[in-house]
């Protein structure tokens, strides 16, 4: 049945005439017509009077309902996204969304989704995260994550706040895959034949993601994103933080103090860049000269008598 609903806010011409470019191109668009139309009434509930879409604006339709089911977000993010592009293409600098949502929406999303995560809470080595097993978590309080380290040296890494949450529910699906081993022998992170990942593999996973962040006008890192970058920046966090180096060298492994003095010494290194930004010299080369000033030197003249 058709809609009564008539769009009513700032964009709505640019809607109905997106909409009619969805139907007149075969699309199946009645789905997207009904997000269109609640787009509409977010619009004028939140006072939004502009000709093109703003991050705000799409953050709250998208995520601003926190029960909501990942595959209406993610519905609500391909929407967004496509018409963001279609107002780029008619001349509005319009924010274009990522959609994020929707790798969460299958089983190796989730996967990807808890290797990240683990990555880099626990800021475990590639070779480390390879090894686990689904003995090696601990969710009972305090939750933690052993980790098989170089040299055979094993450590404990406590799980904290979503992350665990997401631990928990991707152990609860890692049941059901038909394992010919104890549940507990099997590997944490696996792939479609049901074998640990690679390094290669892992790899992959997190290019394929920085990949989609590159498309957010926010991402603005403009080196390689790998495992070891994820491992950095979360020992300076934690320096960053107020938290001791022993403590730290500890947290990833280390056995020397001096491995972890280096996060000391980058940290130390960009306090230096940002005072020389924030620097101003307060000697020029053009600084007067004395011997123009009849004062001054009317003054040594008296001065010297």
């Amino acid at each position: 049945m058709k809609s009564k609903y008539k769009l009513k806010s700032s964009l709505a011409d640019q809607m109905q005439l997106f909409l009619k470019l969805k139907k007149m191109s075969g699309f199946k668009y009645e789905q997207q017509s009904k997000l269109m139309e609640a787009f509409d009434k977010y619009c004028i509930k939140t006072g939004f009077f502009g000709k093109a879409l703003t991050r705000s604006l799409v953050d709250g339709f998208c995520y601003g309902i926190y029960y909501e089911k990942d595959s209406t977000r993610y519905d609500k993010e391909r929407l967004m996204s496509s018409f963001g592009k279609f107002l780029c293409q008619n001349g509005y600098k319009s924010y274009i969304c990522p959609k994020i949502s929707g790798p969460v929406k299958t089983k190796q999303g989730r996967r990807n989704l808890v290797l990240l995560a683990l990555m880099y809470d626990s800021a475990a080595r590639v070779s480390e995260l390879i090894d686990l097993k689904v003995k090696d978590i601990r969710l009972v309080s305090p939750a933690v994550v052993t980790l098989n380290g170089k040299g055979g040296k094993v450590r404990q890494v406590p799980i904290l706040g979503k992350t665990k949450e997401l631990l928990s529910g991707y152990l609860e699906e890692h049941k059901k895959y038909p394992w010919p081993v104890a549940i507990y022998d099997t590997p944490l992170f696996y792939n479609q034949k049901g074998q640990k990942l690679t390094r290669w593999g892992i790899s992959y996973i997190l290019d394929k993601y920085v990949v989609m962040a590159q498309k957010d006008t926010g991402f603005n890192v403009n080196f390689r994103v790998t495992p070891h970058v994820l491992r950095h920046a979360k020992a300076m966090g934690m320096l960053k933080a107020g938290i001791n180096l022993i403590y730290i060298r500890d947290f990833l492994g280390y056995s020397n103090i001096v491995t972890t003095e280096i996060y000391a010494r980058d940290d130390s290194e960009m306090k230096r860049k940002a005072l020389e930004e924030s620097y101003k010299d307060l000697y020029t080369d053009e600084m007067p000269k004395w011997e123009e000033d009849e004062n001054l030197m009317q003054w040594l003249h008296d001065l010297c008598r």
